[in-house]
């Protein structure tokens, strides 16, 4: 076969064009698609190990403040009762389980008249009646509520003095668990706004629980007592846990905030009953009617205050008598069923640079003992003032080498003393200083 005997091919220049153009066409189409795909890899290897960097920071972050979605989740499937595992939310939840079987509701019954409306006719022969209300006899109703705290195994309970001041009321105490039992007021601070009550059980009630095991039985008549803390180690801004019978109605209500303030003194008042507080516990916890008496709580479960009163016309304004306040009124029950106070037996003012400009009083300081605008004694009758011989218009400048003032009252600084105490008193009298040696007495109920 010749060279000529080959295939011939017709070559157009334009085919060769359109062709050419073809191919870029498929190249840059090809092109363009594997650069999206090189692209797409690159981001999900990209977002890959974006979601893991982040998810490491943020178990990192949650492991720090003691959560872990696996536990949470174990907690909400199996688990019928809240557990918190934030430390301080936990805390509070401890201290309400561990202190609310000691908190008590208080019941105030009286028997009150019951009267019942008749008709009768004035004028006979007229014809026509009118109502009267005639009393039927009486009823024991509730006329009021508060709080309170056992204090001892035995059944004691501290509350406030003026919850339990009516004498002719009678008391029921009712247990976080829906148990009543009857209660007898056995002793009234004489001082402060606090009061000390006992639950009793009465014989029909013990033979209902005997068992026939004396050792079970006693230990049946024991009842959870609460801790007592240190009020003197208490710091502003601290955690503050109330409980109680908010309004009289809602049984071991709590509140939580924080010690808003301390050593302050106020006017309590309320159902005909008033007195001056000094040294008293300001919170924020939401202190209701019906809270008086109640325990406040640190967050170690321990009883610091007495919860007392509210601030008329305020909102989170709460006051508490400090529990070392207390703790005395319960060591003197225990041992002698009553709450003695020193004694000295004077009326004074107590002097400040007002009072002294206002009466030309050589110091601006001290106790100045003189008679009430109504004529009431400067010195009581009997009393160790007037056995100490202790005279009107004297100024008590020291009690017991402690200087007297505004700040630090007498009636502050005796309350650290006991009745049959040896003091000794320095005293301003006609312009010249001497001591007095007195021997404290006990102070008069009411």
């Amino acid at each position: 076969m010749s060279l000529y005997d080959l295939p011939k091919f017709n070559i157009d220049a334009n085919d060769i064009k359109k062709s050419f153009s073809k191919f870029l066409k498929n190249k840059f189409l090809f092109e363009a698609l594997f650069l999206i795909i090189i692209a797409s890899a690159a981001g999900f290897m990209a977002g890959v190990i974006s979601i893991s960097y982040f998810q490491n920071q943020i178990n990192d972050f949650l492991q720090k403040i003691e959560i872990n979605l696996p536990q949470i989740e174990k907690l909400g499937q199996n688990s019928q009762e809240y557990a918190s595992s934030f430390s301080y939310e936990q805390a509070i939840i401890n201290v309400v389980k561990e202190a609310s079987p000691s908190v008590l509701s208080i019941i105030i019954s009286k028997d009150l008249p019951v009267y019942e409306q008749q008709w009768i006719s004035p004028f006979e022969g007229f014809g026509f009646e009118v109502p009267q209300y005639v009393q039927k006899g009486t009823e024991k109703k509730e006329v009021g509520g508060g709080s309170g705290f056992i204090v001892s195994e035995d059944g004691l309970v501290l509350t406030n003095k003026h919850v339990v001041l009516d004498k002719t009321a009678e008391y029921t105490v009712l247990t976080n668990d829906g148990q009543k039992y009857p209660a007898k007021v056995l002793a009234l601070d004489p001082v402060q706004d606090l009061a000390i009550i006992k639950i009793e059980i009465s014989e029909e009630e013990l033979k209902n629980k005997a068992t026939g095991d004396f050792q079970q039985d006693l230990e049946k008549q024991k009842f959870k007592a609460i801790k007592l803390g240190d009020s003197s180690s208490i710091q502003i801004g601290q955690s503050a846990i109330a409980i109680g019978n908010a309004l009289g109605e809602l049984r071991n209500t709590v509140s939580v905030g924080v010690i808003s303030g301390l050593e302050r003194t106020i006017s309590a008042s309320g159902g005909g009953f008033s007195e001056t507080l000094e040294d008293i516990i300001q919170t924020d916890s939401a202190i209701n009617a019906g809270n008086s008496g109640g325990p406040l709580l640190n967050l170690k479960g321990e009883v610091i205050g007495i919860n007392t009163a509210m601030a008329q016309g305020a909102e989170g304004i709460g006051f508490a008598i400090p529990i070392n306040k207390a703790k005395r009124d319960i060591e003197q029950v225990i041992k002698n069923n009553k709450i003695v106070y020193p004694f000295l037996g004077v009326r004074y003012v107590l002097i400040n640079d007002e009072v002294k400009e206002e009466n030309d009083l050589p110091v601006n300081y001290g106790a100045w003992v003189i008679k009430g605008e109504k004529g009431e004694r400067a010195i009581t009758k009997n009393s160790a003032a007037e056995i100490a011989g202790i005279k009107e218009k004297d100024i008590i400048l020291e009690f017991n080498n402690e200087k007297i003032t505004a700040e630090n009252s007498m009636a502050k600084i005796i309350s650290n003393y006991n009745a049959g105490d040896k003091i000794v008193l320095k005293i301003l009298r006609d312009k010249e200083e001497i001591t007095i040696d007195v021997i404290l007495g006990e102070r008069p109920e009411g």
